[in-house]
């Protein structure tokens, strides 16, 4: 039978899986509870930093629905629940792990797809949803400008085509 602890353990570490839009693995072997501290503020905001048993953590991602985590789950683990943007915890994930390489970015779960942690690295290398929306929004702007330019140039070209032959009939007259 469970201990009353360790059940309440699993069902906070499967809500936080529920409630989070990525899961990031990382190995923090070596790290100073400073460095620690560190990571965690530069996640604030972006993602939950917390450091989790693997057996615990193996059990509430089954119950979160989450089966292809177990893998991952050895050595000393932490995780970043993300709740914010994913591209941003992973970029500040990827930033701290170059500062300290004792981080090891194991991989992750991305709305159901399993990561490696190559694939998080490719994540942070993206741009953030805002930049992204933003040139698709331009894109739009211009594509829109340019089919307006296209269905007025008959009429344009038409009123000069009429103003060049009053010009010629009164030169002639």
């Amino acid at each position: 039978m469970a201990r009353p602890d360790k059940a309440a353990a699993v069902a906070e570490l499967a809500e936080q899986f529920r409630g989070s839009s990525a899961v990031l693995l990382t190995e923090y072997r070596g790290l100073s509870v400073a460095q620690l501290k560190q990571l965690r503020r530069s996640l604030a905001g972006t993602a939950d930093y917390a450091v989790v048993k693997n057996t615990l953590t193996a059990i509430a991602a089954k119950e979160a629905g989450l089966d292809n985590l177990e893998d991952e789950l050895t050595g000393p683990t932490a995780i970043a629940f993300v709740t914010g943007e994913p591209v941003d915890a992973a970029k500040s994930l990827r930033d701290f792990a170059k500062a300290n390489p004792q981080l090891v970015i194991k991989g992750g779960v991305l709305e159901g797809n399993k990561l490696s942690g190559e694939d998080v690295t490719k994540l942070a290398e993206l741009e953030s949803r805002d930049v992204l929306l933003g040139k698709a929004a331009g894109a739009f702007k211009a594509a829109l400008f340019q089919a307006a330019y296209l269905f007025t140039a008959p009429a344009t070209q038409a009123a000069r085509t009429i103003e060049a032959l009053r010009e010629k009939q009164a030169a002639e007259a």
